[in-house]
């Protein structure tokens, strides 16, 4: 009778180590995580895509331009993630203009700081915003 009950918990224990394997595979395992300067042409190439993207989802009447990069951090797992700290302002550029964009001062002046997570696969120029904050100044 002993042996009866034994083979249910042998399956029970074999299918409880096939789901702990199965959620070990799944996580990410960090190849590298780290700052990075601003000159990095892939995040460079980040940046303008940012820069476009919060011009053509943005309300405002202007466009924005990043005015500095606080903090740039590169996480490479299956791929690569830019998580990023920067400031933006206000430009005299209505939306349909893109060149010789002074900053705005006075009235229209407007800064704004943002936190961006960023999927990339540069190579393809493949961009996914995975989380973004933006706040006044």
């Amino acid at each position: 009778m002993a042996r009866f009950w034994q083979a249910p918990q042998l399956l029970l224990a074999i299918f409880m180590a096939l789901v702990a394997h199965t959620y070990q595979v799944r996580k990410k395992t960090f190849l590298s995580v780290g700052e990075v300067s601003a000159s990095d042409p892939y995040v460079t190439t980040t940046m303008q895509y940012l820069s476009d993207d919060f011009n053509k989802k943005s309300n405002d009447k202007y466009n924005f331009r990043i005015v500095r990069l606080l903090k740039v951090q590169k996480q490479i797992t299956d791929h690569m993630e830019f998580h990023v700290n920067m400031e933006m302002r206000r430009t005299t550029c209505q939306k349909l203009e893109t060149t010789n964009c002074s900053f705005q001062e006075g009235e229209l002046y407007k800064q704004i700081e943002c936190f961006y997570s960023v999927f990339v696969v540069p190579w393809f120029e493949k961009y996914k915003i995975l989380n973004k904050n933006c706040t006044d100044d």
